[in-house]
C-alpha cells in the first residue's frame, strides 16, 4: 500500500484547495499571491537554441494558465561531457530569449552532470488572489476555447525517427516557442470560469482534470480539434510517442462513448503536448470577446466545445 505525504496545513496554500492545480499558489497578502512551477526535459528539436526557447515556454506556461505575471526563473541543466559546451551556451542563450520576452529575470540556476542533455527552469510570479484563474470554476453552457493545434508529441517523434525534418514541422515549433503570455492577458481581461495549460497528460488528461475539478461534463467536437500539419499522417503511420499510450490506457475509461471514436482522434487526444495552449472556458456571452482578443494577440481561438452537467470528471466526444 502507498504511503501518503502528509497534507499541508497552511491556509494561506490557496493551491492546496484547487484540484490538479497547475502551479503552487501561496497568500502573500490580501492582493498578492506566489505562484511557482517547474518543468524540464530532453530536447524535442535539434537545433539547442530552439530547444531553450520552448523549454523556457513550457515552464513559464504554468504562470501563465493561472494568470500570474513571471517574475523571476532559475536554469536547471543535466548536460553530459561529450557534447559541446557551445550547445549548452545556445540552450541557455534561447531560454534567455523567453525569460526577457516574458518580461522575467533569470536569478541563478543548478547544473548537473547527466547522459543526455536536459533543460528546464523553476520559475515564480506573481498574481492577485481575487483575479486568478484555476481549473475549478467551468460551468455548464460555458465554451472551451484551445488557442494552440495539437501534435507537438507525434510531432517530435517523427523529428526524431527522421521521418520529418524541422523545416516540415516548423508551424510545431513556432507554437511551441510562443508564450502563452497573450492569452493569459486576454482571459483576464474578459473574465472566464476556469483554465488549465495543455502539457504531458495531453488535451485527453488535462481537459478531464478540468471537468473533475470543476464538478462537469466536456463535450469535445472531433472535427474542431485543430492539429499541426502532418500530425494526422504521421499518428496514422504509427509514429505515436510512449506517452500518448500512457494517457490512453489512464483516461480513456472516463470518455463516455470511448469505444466508437475514430482511433486517430484517441490519439490526437491523448497526444503529450510540449508548450500546448490554454484550454479555457468562458460563458457563451463573452466567448466572442475573447476569440477577439485571442485574435489579436496573435493566438488560436479554436472553439473545441462545451461544458455540460452530468458525471463529473467525463467526457464525450462528438
Amino acid at each position: 500500500m502507498l504511503r501518503q505525504l502528509p497534507t499541508p496545513a497552511d491556509e494561506n496554500l490557496l493551491s492546496a484547495a484547487i484540484p490538479f492545480a497547475d502551479a503552487g499558489i501561496y497568500r502573500l497578502d490580501g492582493k498578492t499571491a506566489l505562484v511557482q512551477s517547474v518543468d524540464f526535459f530532453t530536447p524535442v528539436v535539434d537545433d539547442p537554441r530552439t530547444f531553450g526557447r520552448i523549454a523556457a515556454a513550457n515552464a513559464l506556461s504554468d504562470l501563465y494558465a493561472v494568470g500570474a505575471r513571471p517574475l523571476t526563473a532559475m536554469n536547471l541543466v543535466g548536460f553530459p561531457r561529450c557534447l559541446e559546451r557551445e550547445a549548452l551556451v545556445e540552450i541557455l542563450l534561447g531560454g534567455a530569449e523567453k525569460l526577457a520576452e516574458a518580461g522575467a529575470t533569470l536569478v541563478g540556476g543548478h547544473t548537473v552532470e547527466d547522459d543526455e542533455p536536459k533543460y528546464g527552469m523553476a520559475v515564480t510570479g506573481l498574481v492577485d488572489p481575487a483575479r486568478m484563474v484555476s481549473t475549478v470554476g467551468a460551468r455548464p453552457g460555458d465554451v472551451l476555447l484551445l488557442t494552440k493545434p495539437l501534435g507537438t508529441g507525434v510531432l517530435a517523434t517523427a523529428l526524431k525517427g527522421e521521418v520529418l525534418t524541422e523545416a516540415q514541422i516548423s508551424d510545431a515549433i513556432a507554437g511551441m516557442c510562443m508564450l502563452n503570455r497573450a492569452a493569459s492577458e486576454a482571459m483576464l481581461a474578459v473574465g472566464v470560469h476556469a483554465c488549465t495549460d495543455i502539457t504531458g497528460f495531453g488535451l485527453l488528461g488535462h481537459a478531464l482534470e478540468l471537468a473533475e475539478a470543476s464538478g462537469v461534463v466536456l463535450e469535445l467536437e472531433a472535427g474542431s480539434l485543430p492539429a499541426y500539419p502532418h500530425a494526422f499522417e504521421m499518428a496514422a503511420i504509427g509514429l505515436v510517442p510512449e506517452g500518448s499510450y500512457r494517457n490512453r490506457e489512464y483516461y480513456r475509461e472516463r470518455v463516455a462513448n470511448r469505444d466508437e471514436l475514430d482511433p486517430a482522434v484517441i490519439d490526437l487526444l491523448a497526444d503529450p503536448q510540449t508548450s500546448g495552449g490554454l484550454l479555457i472556458a468562458v460563458a457563451p456571452e463573452k466567448a466572442e470577446a475573447l476569440r477577439q482578443r485571442l485574435r489579436a494577440g496573435g493566438c488560436g481561438d479554436f472553439t473545441v466545445g462545451r461544458v455540460t452537467a452530468g458525471t463529473a470528471g467525463t467526457m464525450r466526444v462528438l
